[in-house]
C-alpha cells in the first residue's frame, strides 16, 4: 500500500521509516501540508498521513476520495481539523493516536508553568549578556496555590496529579467525566466557570470543540483572580488571543505559556526566521515580557514519536486487513 505523508519533516522520516519496518508499506514523504492546492499529491494512494494543521475539510476529503483515497490517519490525538461527517459520507475512515505518550505533554506543561512562573527565560537571556542582576525575577512558589486543570484525560490526570502529589498544590478539576482515582488524593472537581474564577493558575487540557473554542475568552478573565496564570498545550483556540492580550495589558492576568496558538498553522514547524511575520496579534502577544511561547513541541520526545509512528501504522494495517479500528474517530465524536 502506497501512504501519502503530508507535512513530512525530518523526524517523521526517521520514526515512521523504523515502524514500517514491521509492515513494509511504500511511504511518499511530502513536504506541503494537505490542502485544497496539493490533495492532488495523493494520487496513487490509498491512505493519508496527516497532522494538527493539515486540513481534511469536505472539499479535501471528497477530492481525496476521487483519488481512491480511503483511509485518513492522523500522527495527533487531535481532529479538529477533519470534516469527520463528510469522511463518513464518502466512505473515509479516520483513524488518529489517542495516548501516543501523556507524560510527555504533560511534562512541558509543567516545565512550561515554572518557566513562566520563575522568569526563567529572561534570566537565561540575562546571564548570555552577562547580566546577572535578579531585579524584576522574582517569582511564586507552586506549593500550596490553588492550580485549575481544565480536562482531566490522560494528560491533564497526569498534570493534576503531579501539582497535588508532587508540588503540593490545591488542585481544582473541570470535566464531563470525573475521574475517581483523582478524587481520591483530594483534587476537587467544580463547574468549569468555579474553577475560572477560584484557580491562580489554570492550564488547559480538554479537546478542540464548538463548546471549548474560546473557553477562555474576556469574560472569563474578566471573572478570574488578579494575577491569574494560563498554561495552554492542547488547542490554540481554546484561547480568545484578543482578550488574552487585553488580559496582560490591564494585569488581570499575570503570566501566559503558550505552547500552541489558535492561527498557528500560518507559523508552526517552519523555519521563518528570514520572514517578516505578518501576524500582527502573535506579534504584539510577544511584545509582553511575562509571555512564554513554543512552537507547539509538547509531543516531541523520541517515546512520543516513537509511539505515534507504530500507533499509525497499525491503524493503517488494521485499515488494511479488514479489522475493527480500535483508534477510529466517528461522527459520534464531533460534539465532543
Amino acid at each position: 500500500m502506497r501512504i501519502a505523508v503530508f507535512g513530512t519533516k525530518g523526524y517523521d522520516r526517521r520514526f515512521l521509516n523504523a515502524a514500517n519496518a514491521a509492515h513494509g508499506y511504500e511511504l511518499v514523504f511530502l513536504e506541503p501540508r494537505l490542502d485544497p492546492t496539493t490533495v492532488s499529491l495523493a494520487a496513487g494512494c490509498r491512505a493519508v498521513c496527516v497532522f494538527v494543521n493539515d486540513r481534511a475539510d469536505a472539499g479535501v476529503l471528497g477530492a481525496l476520495a476521487s483519488l481512491g483515497v480511503r483511509l485518513v490517519a492522523l500522527r495527533c490525538a487531535g481532529f479538529n481539523n477533519v470534516d469527520l461527517v463528510a469522511a463518513e459520507r464518502l466512505g473515509i475512515d479516520v483513524v488518529r493516536v489517542p495516548a501516543y505518550s501523556p507524560h510527555a505533554v504533560a511534562e512541558f506543561t509543567i516545565g512550561l508553568m515554572l518557566a513562566v512562573d520563575r522568569h526563567i527565560p529572561r534570566a537565561w537571556s540575562r546571564v548570555r549578556d552577562n547580566n546577572f542582576a535578579l531585579d524584576g525575577l522574582i517569582g511564586r512558589n507552586l506549593h500550596g496555590r490553588t492550580v485549575g486543570v481544565v480536562g482531566t484525560g490522560k494528560i491533564g490526570a497526569l498534570v493534576a496529579r503531579s501539582l497535588k502529589a508532587g508540588f503540593g498544590c490545591t488542585v481544582l478539576a473541570s470535566d464531563v467525566v470525573v475521574d475517581p482515582e483523582l478524587e481520591a488524593i483530594g483534587v476537587r472537581y467544580v463547574p468549569c466557570e468555579t474553577l475560572l474564577t477560584e484557580a491562580e493558575v489554570v492550564t488547559l487540557h480538554c479537546p478542540l470543540t464548538p463548546e471549548t473554542r474560546h473557553l477562555i475568552d474576556a469574560a472569563a478573565i474578566e471573572r478570574a483572580r488578579e494575577g491569574l496564570l494560563i498554561v495552554n498545550t492542547s488547542r490554540g483556540a481554546l484561547i480568545d488571543t484578543g482578550a488574552l492580550i487585553d488580559g496582560l495589558k490591564s494585569h488581570k492576568i499575570g503570566g501566559v505559556a503558550l505552547d500552541v496558538y489558535e492561527q498557528e498553522a500560518d507559523l508552526f514547524f517552519e523555519d521563518l526566521s528570514n520572514e517578516i511575520v505578518g501576524d500582527d496579534v502573535f506579534q504584539r502577544l510577544l511584545t509582553f515580557p511575562n509571555v512564554l511561547v513554543t512552537g507547539h513541541q509538547a509531543f516531541l520526545t523520541e517515546e512520543a514519536l516513537t509511539a505515534i509512528a507504530e500507533t499509525t501504522l497499525a491503524s493503517v494495517s488494521d485499515a488494511e486487513a479488514g479489522r475493527p479500528l480500535a483508534n477510529r474517530v466517528g461522527t459520534e465524536r464531533v460534539a465532543g
